[in-house]
């Protein structure tokens, strides 16, 4: 779950909150805003923590690029307005976003969730027509086969 604010509440008793509302109280000194926790539904502990640096991977939640997956190479900081992140794809294609379209979900290559349809990479136009083409091609082959 994403942190989306850590504060100081009542008798100075420290919490954070995550991105689906959840309030955690006495959580780690070291979990900080945008930082990632992995939470025990059962026990209502914090199991891990991913922190929010450069190096990190993350997955696209919203945007343009929904579903990408990559590594965060920087942060722009524009006050007043969005905090653009800038993130480079396994197939070495970078792209920008907003960091609250951002969700991190691993430490340096190593992602602590399964990935999506062909591991968060987006392809071409042209390279989703010849994959498209491609299986219609093999979808005909098996019939014709099926036919003998």
């Amino acid at each position: 779950m994403k942190v989306v604010k850590k504060k100081l509440g009542k008798n100075k008793v420290p919490y954070i909150v995550t991105h689906d509302g959840r309030t955690i109280r006495y959580p780690h000194p070291d979990v900080k805003k945008n930082d990632t926790v992995k939470f025990n539904l059962e026990t209502g502990d914090i199991d891990g923590i991913v922190k929010f640096e450069n190096g990190a991977q993350v997955f696209v939640q919203g945007g343009n690029n929904i579903g990408r997956v990559g590594t965060l190479m920087h942060v722009e900081h524009h006050p007043g307005s969005y905090e653009i992140v800038h993130v480079k794809d396994s197939a070495g294609h970078s792209f920008a976003t907003r960091l609250s379209n951002i969700f991190i979900i691993g430490g340096n290559k190593k992602s602590l969730i399964t990935l999506p349809k062909h591991g968060g990479m987006r392809m071409t136009l042209l390279q989703e027509r010849a994959a498209k083409i491609r299986q219609y091609e093999r979808d005909e082959d098996e019939e014709e086969e099926d036919d003998e």
